[in-house]
């Protein structure tokens, strides 16, 4: 599953900080630290430096060091060639229903009931972060105005389109369908 870049990384910087419903006792490595991302973006800090951003394609980009540069072009071609011919779905946590059930459907010996349980249970698996601001649009669009964040969401898009385009017509094009016969 991947997530929307900025959604991700405005998640994280306040996770860091605040933690989430799943362990709300936990001492998180930023606690203490109330600052905004509003203000930290404003400040020019580490914490909210674009770079950082620079996850999902290096994940599916491979080991190459390459991968890990922040911003390089041919680690975002690697990632959406890799999330074609390597992987045999990747979903969006803003669609994980569907998510599911394209699994259900593709695979129903491992996933049989799977979209009926993540309707009726109690989701206690799925966290939110306890406390995250809004940014302002001032902060957004500076974050936009990066190269990291426009590749990372230049994935997302692809990604997005790509599990689209297998909600609406299946695997037939991805799988191979193979009849055994008795001779």
């Amino acid at each position: 599953l991947i997530r929307k870049p900025l959604d991700r990384f405005i998640s994280y910087y306040y996770f860091v900080r605040y933690g989430d419903d799943y362990r709300p006792h936990l001492i998180r490595r930023k606690h203490g630290n109330t600052m905004s991302f509003d203000e930290c973006v404003l400040k020019k800090l580490p914490d909210c430096d674009p770079n950082n951003m620079w996850l999902q394609i290096p994940f599916f980009c491979g080991h190459s060091v390459n991968c890990w540069k922040p911003g390089n072009k041919w680690a975002l071609n690697e990632a959406k060639k890799n999330l074609i011919n390597k992987y045999f779905l990747v979903g969006l946590t803003e669609e994980l229903g569907d998510f599911i059930s394209v699994l259900e459907q593709s695979l129903p010996r491992l996933f049989k009931g799977a979209s009926d349980h993540h309707l009726n249970s109690n989701r206690s698996h799925l966290r939110q972060t306890v406390q995250k601001d809004i940014p302002s649009e001032e902060t957004v669009r500076k974050i936009k105005e990066s190269l990291i964040w426009q590749m990372e969401n230049e994935f997302y898009e692809f990604a997005l389109e790509y599990f689209h385009f297998i909600k609406k017509f299946g695997f037939k094009n991805k799988l191979q369908n193979v009849m055994y016969e008795k001779i």
